[in-house]
């Protein structure tokens, strides 16, 4: 008899192990918004780096046009591959909500990054920062740069993307304040994360409010048109420009005084952190669950935390990049 119990222990063991390595070399799957895109690219690195750190496989997919029917058609290959999980950033966060949940259906495990999707399709988002934070600081930071006084426009992605609609209902928030009755947001324009799309739209602006004194463009590819645009039209000191974008693309204007200072958070902490969350969902580390934590590589400890109907997990603050720091963060992404 204690030779079977021995046996029955050592066969557990073995099975607790296969299925532990099981979990840890699964497909790991990233949709992101588009091709082409240099924060995406970033955040594929990360995520890479994070799933071969796990001993996983990664499955990266990136639609040639920032569609939600690319997305779609997408999840529906991913489903039928058997994937493990999908981290996804959303074009659409209703759209993408059936395919979603036709792969959690499937065991998959799905979350979402960056641009979130709908709460009831996903099991925990992974947020770059806090929306209000980030809103909030762009209003602050074009309202200094222009005294105050002036008109002023947002250059954003889709019209659907999650992120960038919550950015932009609190920067409208902070509008509200006294201190900035003297500024008018003239339009909401959108480039659709497209550089030509960002460039046509950028000099629409300018030719459309004679008077705009800055622009705020939350978006990497189209605060670099932007700044492009104001440097070829000779525009510095003339028309401010802040938002969020890659040092390494933002630099030159940072230096030209295009643009004086612009926000962003690391996109390779980001892809890494959600890599990481990914491979605990499948490992059952978490599930999504207010108040779970985790190890998240070199990210250290994570917790689950509430974000409105659903749950996130938070990188960290915004960065402000200037003339005095971003020759040392340039060469890095």
């Amino acid at each position: 008899m204690k030779k079977i119990i021995i046996g029955m222990l050592v066969l557990l063991m073995l099975f607790t192990v296969v299925g532990a390595a099981a979990a840890q070399s699964g497909k790991y799957a990233l949709v992101v918004k588009s091709a082409g895109n240099p924060f995406m690219e970033k955040v594929k690195d990360g995520f890479t780096k994070a799933i071969n750190e796990v001993g996983g496989e990664v499955i990266y997919k990136a639609p040639a046009e920032p569609t939600v029917s690319a997305q779609i058609i997408m999840i529906q290959q991913l489903i039928t591959q058997r994937v493990d999980a999908i981290a996804i950033s959303a074009n659409d966060p209703e759209a993408l909500r059936p395919a979603l949940q036709k792969a959690m259906n499937r065991g998959i495990k799905v979350l979402s990054l960056d641009s979130s999707v709908n709460p009831n399709s996903r099991m925990v988002h992974v947020n770059q920062a806090d929306p209000e934070q980030i809103g909030r600081v762009q209003i602050q930071g074009i309202a200094k740069m222009i005294g105050g006084d002036g008109q002023i426009a947002v250059l954003s992605a889709t019209s659907q993307a999650t992120n960038q609609n919550l950015w932009i209902d609190w920067m409208k928030k902070e509008l509200e304040k006294p201190k900035y009755d003297e500024i008018e947001l003239v339009k909401v324009a959108y480039g659709d994360d497209l550089r030509d799309k960002s460039v046509s739209e950028t000099e629409a602006l300018l030719k459309s409010y004679p008077d705009l004194e800055g622009i705020i463009a939350p978006t990497t590819v189209g605060i670099a048109a932007a700044g492009k645009v104001l440097t070829d039209k000779g525009l510095v000191g003339e028309v401010y420009l802040t938002g969020l974008g890659l040092p390494s693309e933002m630099a030159e204007y940072i230096k030209n005084g295009v643009s004086p200072w612009m926000y962003l958070w690391n996109p390779i902490d980001l892809g890494y952190l959600a890599g990481y969350a990914a491979e605990a969902l499948v490992t059952e580390e978490i599930t999504g669950e207010v108040g779970e934590s985790f190890t998240a590589g070199d990210l250290g400890e994570k917790e689950v935390i509430k974000a409105g109907d659903g749950t996130e997990i938070m990188l960290g603050a915004p960065f402000r990049f200037d003339a005095d720091n971003i020759d040392q963060w340039k060469e890095v992404y």
